[in-house]
């Protein structure tokens, strides 16, 4: 991922959660999210990323035709404000176009792969929401399995809990 990136992922994560949240979260608050201030503090990440700060996490994007049509962002597990040894995939998202076309299995194998090779992960964990059918089968299709981990989580007063997933890494 480039800084160039930086627009078109976001655009890409917001209309994401836009359409995968749509009925699992307040419609109110997915109306609200703006894809310019997404962008605004993507590029400051990034910006603070290349100048040193931050450069933990890895960003990918999926390109067809020349064009972004998907995004992940990988690092290492958070456990509260702790970073673990192990890793986590903190993001995947894809264009609505490109759905099923395989950039999301791609930018998911890719990110293991990755999580895989960097120092001594031995597991990669993420999180998804516990209504979220669809991203579970997804997930658990390329390997992923629930550990029985949930948390809570809420957005505008109504609860969207979490189950955490986990995948062994090969080094």
């Amino acid at each position: 991922m480039t800084l160039a990136d930086c627009d078109r992922v976001s655009e890409i994560r917001i209309r994401g959660w836009q359409r995968a949240y749509r009925g699992l979260m307040p419609q109110s608050y997915l109306d609200s999210l703006s894809v310019a201030e997404d962008a605004a503090l993507r590029r400051e990440r990034f910006t603070r990323a290349a100048d040193g700060g931050g450069g933990e996490v890895v960003n990918l994007v999926a390109e067809r035709g020349g064009a972004v049509v998907g995004w992940a962002a990988l690092g290492p597990y958070r456990e509260g404000e702790v970073r673990t040894g192990d890793a986590e995939l903190y993001a995947i998202y894809v264009c609505g176009d490109h759905l099923g076309s395989g950039v999301g299995h791609a930018l998911l194998e890719e990110s293991v792969r990755r999580a895989g090779t960097r120092g001594q992960a031995r597991r990669m964990y993420l999180w998804v929401l516990r209504e979220n059918t669809p991203a579970r089968r997804f997930y658990e299709r390329a390997g992923f399995r629930p550990d029985g981990t949930e948390e809570p989580f809420e957005v505008e007063g109504t609860a969207v809990p979490e189950v955490r997933y986990v995948r062994p890494l090969e080094g």
